[in-house]
Protein backbone atom coordinates (compact mmCIF):
# COMPACT_ATOMS: atom_id res chain seq x y z
CA UNK A 1 0.00 0.00 0.00
CA UNK A 2 0.83 3.46 -0.82
CA UNK A 3 1.82 6.09 1.49
CA UNK A 4 -1.21 8.92 1.14
CA UNK A 5 -1.24 12.44 1.19
CA UNK A 6 -1.34 14.40 4.61
CA UNK A 7 -3.46 12.75 7.17
CA UNK A 8 -7.06 13.95 8.14
CA UNK A 9 -7.07 13.20 11.76
CA UNK A 10 -10.49 14.33 12.63
CA UNK A 11 -12.06 11.22 11.89
CA UNK A 12 -9.78 9.24 14.60
CA UNK A 13 -9.53 11.76 17.56
CA UNK A 14 -12.82 10.15 19.58
CA UNK A 15 -10.81 6.58 19.25
CA UNK A 16 -11.19 5.01 22.69
CA UNK A 17 -14.97 3.08 23.32
CA UNK A 18 -17.68 4.39 25.54
CA UNK A 19 -17.86 3.30 28.73
CA UNK A 20 -20.54 3.66 31.52
CA UNK A 21 -19.40 5.57 34.24
CA UNK A 22 -19.53 3.78 37.63
CA UNK A 23 -22.58 5.33 39.83
CA UNK A 24 -20.16 4.47 42.74
CA UNK A 25 -16.18 4.05 42.73
CA UNK A 26 -15.51 0.64 43.40
CA UNK A 27 -13.92 0.36 46.72
CA UNK A 28 -10.12 -0.45 46.92
CA UNK A 29 -10.56 -4.18 48.44
CA UNK A 30 -12.28 -5.30 45.41
CA UNK A 31 -9.82 -3.47 43.12
CA UNK A 32 -6.47 -4.53 45.08
CA UNK A 33 -6.28 -8.20 43.43
CA UNK A 34 -7.15 -7.07 39.92
CA UNK A 35 -4.28 -4.25 40.43
CA UNK A 36 -2.03 -6.74 41.08
CA UNK A 37 -2.13 -9.01 38.25
CA UNK A 38 -3.43 -6.64 35.40
CA UNK A 39 -0.52 -4.51 33.85
CA UNK A 40 -0.33 -1.53 31.82
CA UNK A 41 2.16 -2.12 29.55
CA UNK A 42 3.88 -5.81 28.33
CA UNK A 43 7.20 -4.78 30.24
CA UNK A 44 5.10 -4.45 33.83
CA UNK A 45 3.97 -7.80 32.90
CA UNK A 46 6.62 -9.54 31.93
CA UNK A 47 8.40 -8.07 35.19
CA UNK A 48 5.52 -9.32 37.15
CA UNK A 49 5.76 -13.03 35.55
CA UNK A 50 9.40 -12.89 36.12
CA UNK A 51 8.96 -11.81 39.80
CA UNK A 52 6.55 -14.75 40.13
CA UNK A 53 8.27 -17.74 38.91
CA UNK A 54 11.43 -19.23 37.35
CA UNK A 55 11.88 -18.82 33.53
CA UNK A 56 13.56 -19.87 29.89
CA UNK A 57 13.50 -17.06 27.93
CA UNK A 58 12.65 -17.09 24.19
CA UNK A 59 14.69 -13.57 22.75
CA UNK A 60 12.75 -11.81 19.98
CA UNK A 61 14.55 -10.43 16.86
CA UNK A 62 12.22 -6.91 17.28
CA UNK A 63 12.42 -4.67 19.59
CA UNK A 64 9.76 -2.54 21.48
CA UNK A 65 8.37 0.95 20.64
CA UNK A 66 11.53 2.72 22.51
CA UNK A 67 14.08 0.48 20.95
CA UNK A 68 13.71 -2.19 24.49
CA UNK A 69 14.45 -5.92 24.16
CA UNK A 70 11.59 -8.37 23.96
CA UNK A 71 11.01 -11.96 24.65
CA UNK A 72 8.87 -14.79 25.17
CA UNK A 73 8.96 -16.09 28.92
CA UNK A 74 8.36 -19.79 29.75
CA UNK A 75 7.64 -21.20 33.04
CA UNK A 76 7.61 -25.16 33.72
CA UNK A 77 5.85 -26.38 36.88
CA UNK A 78 5.55 -30.27 38.31
CA UNK A 79 7.48 -33.32 37.54
CA UNK A 80 9.14 -32.83 33.71
CA UNK A 81 8.43 -35.98 32.92
CA UNK A 82 4.86 -35.83 33.53
CA UNK A 83 2.25 -37.52 31.51
CA UNK A 84 -0.14 -35.03 31.16
CA UNK A 85 0.34 -31.51 30.67
CA UNK A 86 -1.86 -27.96 30.54
CA UNK A 87 -0.29 -25.94 28.27
CA UNK A 88 -1.26 -21.85 28.79
CA UNK A 89 -0.72 -19.18 26.41
CA UNK A 90 -0.78 -16.10 26.75
CA UNK A 91 -0.47 -13.23 23.62
CA UNK A 92 -0.84 -15.29 20.68
CA UNK A 93 -2.44 -11.61 19.60
CA UNK A 94 -0.21 -9.44 20.95
CA UNK A 95 -2.28 -6.99 22.66
CA UNK A 96 -4.77 -9.67 24.39
CA UNK A 97 -1.87 -10.73 26.10
CA UNK A 98 -2.81 -8.72 29.16
CA UNK A 99 -5.57 -10.53 29.99
CA UNK A 100 -3.68 -14.13 29.40
CA UNK A 101 -0.96 -12.47 31.86
CA UNK A 102 -2.92 -11.91 34.22
CA UNK A 103 -5.01 -15.41 33.88
CA UNK A 104 -1.11 -16.88 34.32
CA UNK A 105 -0.11 -15.08 36.92
CA UNK A 106 -3.56 -15.09 39.03
CA UNK A 107 -2.67 -19.54 38.49
CA UNK A 108 0.85 -19.05 39.96
CA UNK A 109 -0.69 -17.75 42.87
CA UNK A 110 -3.46 -20.53 43.18
CA UNK A 111 -3.71 -23.73 45.12
CA UNK A 112 -3.29 -25.59 41.67
CA UNK A 113 0.27 -24.05 41.58
CA UNK A 114 1.07 -25.69 44.96
CA UNK A 115 -0.61 -29.49 44.40
CA UNK A 116 1.06 -30.98 41.56
CA UNK A 117 1.72 -34.36 41.52
CA UNK A 118 4.29 -36.56 39.52
CA UNK A 119 1.56 -36.60 36.59
CA UNK A 120 1.09 -33.11 35.96
CA UNK A 121 2.74 -30.93 34.50
CA UNK A 122 2.12 -26.45 34.11
CA UNK A 123 3.12 -25.31 30.97
CA UNK A 124 2.84 -21.13 30.97
CA UNK A 125 4.06 -19.30 27.66
CA UNK A 126 4.05 -15.72 28.46
CA UNK A 127 4.04 -13.53 25.51
CA UNK A 128 4.35 -15.51 23.00
CA UNK A 129 3.60 -12.78 20.07
CA UNK A 130 5.62 -10.47 22.13
CA UNK A 131 5.90 -7.57 19.47
CA UNK A 132 2.55 -7.29 19.51
CA UNK A 133 1.99 -7.07 23.51
CA UNK A 134 4.57 -4.79 23.90
CA UNK A 135 3.16 -2.52 20.42
CA UNK A 136 -0.67 -3.21 21.62
CA UNK A 137 -0.99 -4.59 17.87
CA UNK A 138 -2.79 -8.03 17.06
CA UNK A 139 -0.23 -9.10 14.79
CA UNK A 140 3.18 -10.66 14.83
CA UNK A 141 5.97 -7.72 13.23
CA UNK A 142 5.81 -9.39 10.27
CA UNK A 143 2.27 -8.27 9.91
CA UNK A 144 0.84 -11.95 10.79
CA UNK A 145 -2.33 -12.80 12.36
CA UNK A 146 -0.48 -15.38 14.19
CA UNK A 147 -3.58 -17.48 14.94
CA UNK A 148 -3.70 -17.59 11.12
CA UNK A 149 -0.10 -18.38 10.29
CA UNK A 150 -0.05 -22.46 11.11
CA UNK A 151 -0.93 -23.38 7.95
CA UNK A 152 1.05 -25.53 5.86
CA UNK A 153 3.13 -23.57 3.75
CA UNK A 154 4.56 -26.02 1.09
CA UNK A 155 0.88 -26.18 -0.21
CA UNK A 156 -0.99 -23.91 -1.71
CA UNK A 157 -2.39 -21.05 0.53
CA UNK A 158 -5.92 -20.54 0.92
CA UNK A 159 -7.75 -18.13 -0.47
CA UNK A 160 -10.33 -15.39 0.79
CA UNK A 161 -12.15 -13.88 -2.79
CA UNK A 162 -14.27 -11.89 0.09
CA UNK A 163 -11.24 -10.32 1.63
CA UNK A 164 -9.63 -9.26 -2.17
CA UNK A 165 -13.36 -7.64 -2.60
CA UNK A 166 -13.23 -5.42 0.65
CA UNK A 167 -9.65 -5.15 0.82
CA UNK A 168 -9.33 -1.41 0.28
CA UNK A 169 -12.71 -0.96 2.41
CA UNK A 170 -11.51 -2.74 5.51
CA UNK A 171 -8.23 -0.35 5.18
CA UNK A 172 -8.30 2.91 2.95
CA UNK A 173 -5.23 4.45 2.39
CA UNK A 174 -5.93 7.70 4.00
CA UNK A 175 -8.90 8.19 6.71
CA UNK A 176 -10.55 11.24 5.18
CA UNK A 177 -14.23 11.66 5.76
CA UNK A 178 -14.75 11.09 1.88
CA UNK A 179 -12.74 8.09 2.29
CA UNK A 180 -14.37 6.74 4.80
CA UNK A 181 -18.13 7.26 3.21
CA UNK A 182 -17.01 5.41 0.43
CA UNK A 183 -15.36 2.48 2.32
CA UNK A 184 -18.61 2.40 5.12
CA UNK A 185 -21.07 2.16 1.75
CA UNK A 186 -18.85 -0.82 0.23
CA UNK A 187 -18.92 -2.24 3.41
CA UNK A 188 -22.51 -1.81 3.82
CA UNK A 189 -23.26 -3.16 0.34
CA UNK A 190 -21.53 -6.29 0.88
CA UNK A 191 -23.60 -7.03 4.04
CA UNK A 192 -27.07 -6.30 2.65
CA UNK A 193 -26.77 -8.14 -0.73
CA UNK A 194 -24.09 -11.46 0.83
CA UNK A 195 -25.19 -11.62 4.19
CA UNK A 196 -23.79 -11.26 7.99
CA UNK A 197 -21.89 -14.40 8.01
CA UNK A 198 -20.47 -13.99 4.59
CA UNK A 199 -18.92 -10.91 5.89
CA UNK A 200 -17.38 -12.24 8.98
CA UNK A 201 -15.89 -14.57 7.03
CA UNK A 202 -14.60 -12.88 3.81
CA UNK A 203 -13.04 -10.41 7.14
CA UNK A 204 -11.81 -12.70 9.65
CA UNK A 205 -11.37 -16.33 8.09
CA UNK A 206 -7.51 -15.35 6.93
CA UNK A 207 -5.79 -13.88 4.13
CA UNK A 208 -2.40 -14.65 2.71
CA UNK A 209 -2.78 -11.71 -0.08
CA UNK A 210 -2.47 -8.56 1.46
CA UNK A 211 0.54 -8.19 4.38
CA UNK A 212 -0.66 -4.53 4.61
CA UNK A 213 -4.38 -5.87 5.76
CA UNK A 214 -6.43 -7.17 8.43
CA UNK A 215 -5.98 -10.92 9.77
CA UNK A 216 -3.36 -11.60 7.26
CA UNK A 217 -1.89 -15.36 7.70
CA UNK A 218 1.56 -14.61 6.25
CA UNK A 219 3.65 -16.03 3.85
CA UNK A 220 6.05 -17.95 5.75
CA UNK A 221 6.40 -19.94 9.62
CA UNK A 222 6.65 -16.00 11.09
CA UNK A 223 8.88 -15.75 14.23
CA UNK A 224 6.29 -16.83 17.34
CA UNK A 225 5.17 -19.77 15.44
CA UNK A 226 8.61 -20.97 15.13
CA UNK A 227 8.73 -19.89 19.13
CA UNK A 228 6.21 -22.10 20.21
CA UNK A 229 7.71 -25.11 17.57
CA UNK A 230 10.65 -24.49 19.70
CA UNK A 231 9.18 -24.77 23.21
CA UNK A 232 7.22 -27.50 22.29
CA UNK A 233 10.81 -29.69 21.69
CA UNK A 234 12.60 -28.25 24.15
CA UNK A 235 9.84 -29.14 26.71
CA UNK A 236 9.07 -32.52 25.08
CA UNK A 237 5.26 -31.20 24.89
CA UNK A 238 4.54 -33.66 21.96
CA UNK A 239 5.78 -36.83 24.16
CA UNK A 240 2.97 -36.44 26.69
CA UNK A 241 0.09 -38.36 26.30
CA UNK A 242 -2.37 -36.03 27.40
CA UNK A 243 -2.37 -32.31 27.02
CA UNK A 244 -4.79 -29.53 27.50
CA UNK A 245 -3.89 -26.28 25.76
CA UNK A 246 -6.14 -22.52 26.90
CA UNK A 247 -5.25 -20.15 24.60
CA UNK A 248 -6.34 -16.79 25.97
CA UNK A 249 -7.85 -14.43 23.86
CA UNK A 250 -10.05 -11.31 23.92
CA UNK A 251 -12.36 -8.89 21.69
CA UNK A 252 -14.99 -11.31 20.67
CA UNK A 253 -18.99 -11.87 22.06
CA UNK A 254 -20.45 -10.46 24.75
CA UNK A 255 -18.85 -8.26 27.44
CA UNK A 256 -16.75 -10.11 30.00
CA UNK A 257 -18.16 -13.68 29.11
CA UNK A 258 -15.07 -16.41 28.59
CA UNK A 259 -16.65 -18.39 25.56
CA UNK A 260 -14.26 -21.89 25.13
CA UNK A 261 -14.13 -22.21 21.32
CA UNK A 262 -12.88 -25.52 19.49
CA UNK A 263 -11.62 -24.87 16.36
CA UNK A 264 -11.87 -26.85 13.19
CA UNK A 265 -8.81 -28.58 12.75
CA UNK A 266 -9.84 -30.99 15.64
CA UNK A 267 -13.42 -31.24 14.14
CA UNK A 268 -16.34 -33.01 16.14
CA UNK A 269 -13.95 -35.03 18.13
CA UNK A 270 -11.72 -32.20 19.44
CA UNK A 271 -15.55 -30.38 20.14
CA UNK A 272 -16.18 -33.46 21.91
CA UNK A 273 -12.59 -33.69 24.31
CA UNK A 274 -13.63 -30.52 25.12
CA UNK A 275 -17.01 -30.77 26.11
CA UNK A 276 -16.62 -33.64 28.72
CA UNK A 277 -13.48 -31.20 30.41
CA UNK A 278 -15.44 -28.10 30.22
CA UNK A 279 -18.99 -28.55 30.11
CA UNK A 280 -21.86 -27.21 27.34
CA UNK A 281 -20.43 -23.80 27.20
CA UNK A 282 -17.94 -25.50 25.00
CA UNK A 283 -18.47 -24.29 21.39
CA UNK A 284 -17.76 -25.51 18.06
CA UNK A 285 -17.86 -23.66 14.83
CA UNK A 286 -18.17 -26.77 12.75
CA UNK A 287 -22.04 -26.78 14.73
CA UNK A 288 -22.35 -23.11 14.48
CA UNK A 289 -22.40 -22.43 17.94
CA UNK A 290 -18.93 -20.14 17.83
CA UNK A 291 -19.25 -16.69 18.10
CA UNK A 292 -16.26 -17.06 15.68
CA UNK A 293 -16.62 -18.29 12.03
CA UNK A 294 -14.26 -21.18 10.98
CA UNK A 295 -10.63 -19.56 10.24
CA UNK A 296 -7.34 -21.29 8.75
CA UNK A 297 -4.07 -21.44 9.85
CA UNK A 298 -5.29 -21.45 13.29
CA UNK A 299 -2.79 -22.67 16.47
CA UNK A 300 -4.44 -25.42 16.97
CA UNK A 301 -3.54 -26.73 13.44
CA UNK A 302 -0.16 -26.77 15.09
CA UNK A 303 -1.79 -28.55 17.87
CA UNK A 304 -3.03 -31.25 15.69
CA UNK A 305 -0.51 -31.98 13.76
CA UNK A 306 1.93 -32.77 16.75
CA UNK A 307 -0.77 -34.32 18.97
CA UNK A 308 -3.73 -36.11 17.36
CA UNK A 309 -6.01 -37.22 19.73
CA UNK A 310 -3.58 -36.38 22.78
CA UNK A 311 -4.31 -32.82 23.09
CA UNK A 312 -7.74 -30.84 24.00
CA UNK A 313 -7.42 -27.19 22.83
CA UNK A 314 -9.66 -24.61 23.84
CA UNK A 315 -9.69 -20.68 22.70
CA UNK A 316 -10.88 -18.76 26.23
CA UNK A 317 -12.51 -16.08 24.08
CA UNK A 318 -13.60 -12.87 26.48
CA UNK A 319 -16.04 -10.27 24.85
CA UNK A 320 -15.46 -6.57 25.31
CA UNK A 321 -16.85 -4.05 22.91
CA UNK A 322 -19.41 -4.22 19.75
CA UNK A 323 -17.75 -5.83 16.57
CA UNK A 324 -17.77 -3.13 14.70
CA UNK A 325 -15.40 -0.90 17.37
CA UNK A 326 -13.21 -3.65 16.74
CA UNK A 327 -13.10 -3.40 12.82
CA UNK A 328 -12.49 0.37 13.65
CA UNK A 329 -9.53 0.04 16.03
CA UNK A 330 -7.96 -2.21 13.86
CA UNK A 331 -8.34 -0.55 10.64
CA UNK A 332 -7.02 2.53 12.39
CA UNK A 333 -3.96 0.36 13.95
CA UNK A 334 -3.35 -1.20 10.31
CA UNK A 335 -3.71 2.24 8.69
CA UNK A 336 -0.92 3.79 10.56
CA UNK A 337 1.45 0.82 10.59
CA UNK A 338 0.91 0.52 6.56
CA UNK A 339 0.78 4.00 5.29
CA UNK A 340 2.59 6.39 8.58
CA UNK A 341 4.60 3.65 9.99
CA UNK A 342 6.80 6.60 10.94
CA UNK A 343 4.46 8.39 13.43
CA UNK A 344 3.40 5.22 15.41
CA UNK A 345 5.48 6.76 18.43
CA UNK A 346 3.37 10.20 18.05
CA UNK A 347 0.65 11.71 19.45
CA UNK A 348 -1.81 10.35 17.17
CA UNK A 349 -0.13 6.85 16.68
CA UNK A 350 0.03 6.51 20.15
CA UNK A 351 -3.87 7.64 20.59
CA UNK A 352 -4.36 4.74 17.96
CA UNK A 353 -2.56 1.89 19.77
CA UNK A 354 -3.91 3.18 23.31
CA UNK A 355 -7.87 2.84 21.58
CA UNK A 356 -6.42 -0.76 20.34
CA UNK A 357 -5.04 -1.71 24.13
CA UNK A 358 -8.48 -0.54 25.60
CA UNK A 359 -10.64 -2.21 23.39
CA UNK A 360 -8.86 -5.41 23.76
CA UNK A 361 -7.97 -4.97 27.39
CA UNK A 362 -10.80 -3.03 28.97
CA UNK A 363 -9.54 -1.06 32.27
CA UNK A 364 -12.86 -1.61 33.90
CA UNK A 365 -13.03 -4.07 37.35
CA UNK A 366 -15.86 -5.49 35.70
CA UNK A 367 -14.61 -6.86 33.37
CA UNK A 368 -11.27 -7.68 35.02
CA UNK A 369 -13.35 -9.94 37.93
CA UNK A 370 -15.49 -11.69 35.40
CA UNK A 371 -12.33 -12.73 33.26
CA UNK A 372 -10.37 -13.68 36.66
CA UNK A 373 -13.35 -15.95 37.41
CA UNK A 374 -14.28 -17.60 34.19
CA UNK A 375 -10.02 -18.16 34.39
CA UNK A 376 -10.21 -19.67 37.87
CA UNK A 377 -12.85 -22.16 36.96
CA UNK A 378 -10.88 -23.20 33.19
CA UNK A 379 -7.81 -23.81 35.20
CA UNK A 380 -9.48 -26.08 37.77
CA UNK A 381 -11.72 -27.90 35.47
CA UNK A 382 -8.24 -28.55 33.40
CA UNK A 383 -6.50 -29.70 36.19
CA UNK A 384 -9.15 -32.34 37.30
CA UNK A 385 -9.48 -33.55 34.05
CA UNK A 386 -5.73 -34.28 33.80
CA UNK A 387 -5.54 -35.61 37.27
CA UNK A 388 -7.96 -37.99 36.47
CA UNK A 389 -6.73 -38.42 32.79
CA UNK A 390 -4.99 -42.56 32.81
Amino acid sequence: MKSSPAPQWARISELAPQSVTSVKPPSEAWLRPMKKLFSDTYFEARTRFLDATRVQSYRSSYSGPEGQPLSTDVAYLGDPNANSLLVTIAGTHGVEGYCGSAAQLSLLQSQLADSLGGSVGILLIHALNAYGFAWDRRVTAEGCDLNRNFVDFSRPLPENPGYDELADHLVPSDLSAESLAVAERAIAEFRATRGETAFQTARKKGQYSRPEGMFFGGRRPSEPRQVLEKICIDYRVAERQNVIIVDYHTGLGPYGYGELQTETSSGLEGYHRAFEIFGPSVTSPDLGTSSSVAITGTQDEFWQRELGGRHTYVCLEFGTFSPDKGREVLRNDHWLFACHPDQANTEIGKRIRNATREHYNPGRPDWREMVLSRCDQVHRQAFAALTQAK
